[in-house]
């Protein structure tokens, strides 16, 4: 399928923002013989992937979930190197641990007779072959619309007309996720395993479309990884690999402007009175500051809908026993009621379910000896569904969930404890991020595939939208994938680099 890219000259190209987007457009471009200049407002790459120290610990304020490592090594691949010349990726096994109101606890394998082995002991032979048909099926998805859906452009929604369209039906991707997998699995708790990611998309799992639960297959069978040094580690590697191949970096400039001669960018202007001449621009940028800076406004029949959103803190404690896991979710007793709480009713969760990541389980050096370093993540409604004042209650609610992961993981985690950070919804929208969420747009149907913001803009024809608000949307893997669709859009489409050429490089 052909797509529309950019037409005339794009000899020079700007990215605006060094996030997983920008990054991966800036290497991909520089890789097909362009000259590429990234302007970033941070003085780090990274974007939401952001940073903190405090005290010894070394803190990562965004994802700390990475799958698709073959997405990552494709990165690298655009300008001839591999991952492992510059990151060592540790597997992360369990890849969860999930543990229940009842008391009951399974830990999540990406091997298929591992995982199928805790699931008979966990509910029994029939719930395991259960597994083992939902594990079927969400590969056959995958496969089935990764290339056509999640990893393509798309100039119109007629480009969703295709044999991989009926085959994405026949295979109920545009059935209700949660429905999907009872088809499977009886067990109610361990159904949460393969739907909890719907969170991810910013939608219940009875109203998410089952195209999504790809999200499952890349938490669950891919394989979930950590890069020594802290996520942060994997945006200075591709920072390093694109400086090195000879894309510059102006760090610490925010861009204000953009000069347009027509329907051409001609120059991006930042905050250090610089004015950088270009063939055409990429911006990574949130979605609002975007369409101010190209004067544009969205073409739509019905609002941009934003994902809830999270508090997070980060927490400094006594070092846990060597068997806990990397991640664990917390499940509340009244699951069902965290998504009615937060997306339609507005509030806090009444029966808290947490996201705890222990990054310190795999690099003890993310914090100071003898201690280690906490990820509580809470889903909370985005500043549009509710009226919760942050500034009032954002301490006292941090120290809630603290309790809760007291309560139902670790009774010693407030012995020595330090609470070094906390984001709250007022935070991330302090930090530029739409309604305050840092999972930007919900991936509801008006807001999937060709139905998503495009990455091309009405009126410029050099001008090309990456990141989570544009196709195919939230995640390190998609936004990385966002980055090589932009560019995409700039050179036309490159030739596809396979697991072969992946693997001939690495040798």
């Amino acid at each position: 399928m052909s797509i529309r890219s950019v037409p005339g000259r794009t000899d020079h190209v700007v990215v605006v923002g060094a996030g997983f987007a920008g990054l991966s457009a800036a290497l991909h471009l520089c890789g097909r013989g362009r000259r590429v200049t990234v302007v970033e407002r941070h003085p780090w790459p990274g974007g939401r992937a952001g940073r903190r120290d405090v005290d010894g610990y070394r803190i990562d304020t965004g994802p700390t979930v990475l799958t698709m490592p073959d997405l990552i090594d494709e990165v690298f691949a655009a300008v001839g190197e591999n991952l492992s010349q510059r990151l060592e990726l540790l597997p992360v096994a369990p890849a969860y641990r999930a543990m229940f109101a009842d008391g009951g606890r399974i830990d999540v394998h990406t091997a298929a007779e591992q995982m199928a082995a805790a699931v008979r002991e966990f509910a029994g032979p029939t719930q395991e072959a259960g597994y083992r048909r939902l594990r079927d099926w969400l590969e056959r998805l995958y496969r089935t619309e990764f290339d056509g859906f999640i990893a393509a452009n798309f100039d119109s929604p007629l480009n969703l007309l295709n044999g991989r369209l009926a085959k994405l039906v026949a295979l109920g991707g545009f059935r209700r996720w949660d429905t999907m997998v009872k088809r499977h699995i009886s067990d109610p708790r361990l159904r949460r395993v393969f739907t909890f990611q719907s969170l991810y998309a910013g939608v219940a799992p009875q109203h998410a479309l089952a195209v999504y639960a790809v999200i499952a297959y890349m938490d669950t069978i891919s394989g979930v990884f950590f890069p020594r040094g802290g996520v942060r580690a994997l945006p200075d590697a591709l920072a390093a690999a694109a400086a090195d191949a000879g894309v510059q970096f102006r760090y610490g400039s925010t861009v204000t402007a953009l000069e347009r001669v027509g329907g051409r960018i001609t120059a991006v202007r930042t905050d250090r009175d610089e004015r950088i001449a270009c063939d055409a621009v990429v911006l990574t940028t949130e979605l609002t500051q975007t369409y101010e800076l190209l004067g544009r406004r969205p073409r739509r029949l019905f609002p941009l809908r934003a994902a809830p959103s999270a508090v997070v803190l980060h927490v400094g404690c006594r070092a846990a026993p060597s068997a806990s896991a990397h991640h664990t979710i917390l499940f509340g007793e009244q699951w069902d009621q965290t998504f009615t709480d937060i997306i339609r009713d507005g509030r806090l969760m009444t029966d808290p379910s947490l996201l705890v990541t222990r990054p310190t389980a795999t690099d003890p050096r993310l914090a100071p000896d003898g201690r280690d370093l906490l990820y509580v993540l809470a889903p909370a409604p985005n500043l549009t569904g509710g009226g919760i004042d942050w500034s009032r209650i954002g301490d006292s609610y941090a120290r809630s969930l603290l309790d809760v992961v007291a309560d139902r993981l670790d009774p010693g985690v407030h012995d020595g404890a330090q609470l070094l950070h906390v984001d709250t919804p007022a935070d991330w929208a302090r930090q530029g991020m739409t309604a305050g969420t840092p999972f930007a747009l919900a991936h509801t149907f008006a807001q999937t595939g060709p139905f998503r913001p495009a990455n091309t803009v009405r009126g410029i024809d050099n001008a090309v939208l990456a990141g989570s608000s544009t196709l195919p949307g939230v995640g390190v893997p998609t936004t990385l994938i966002s980055g090589r669709l932009a560019a995409d859009r700039v050179t036309g489409a490159a030739p596809a680099i396979t697991t072969l050429d992946l693997k001939a490089r690495s040798r």
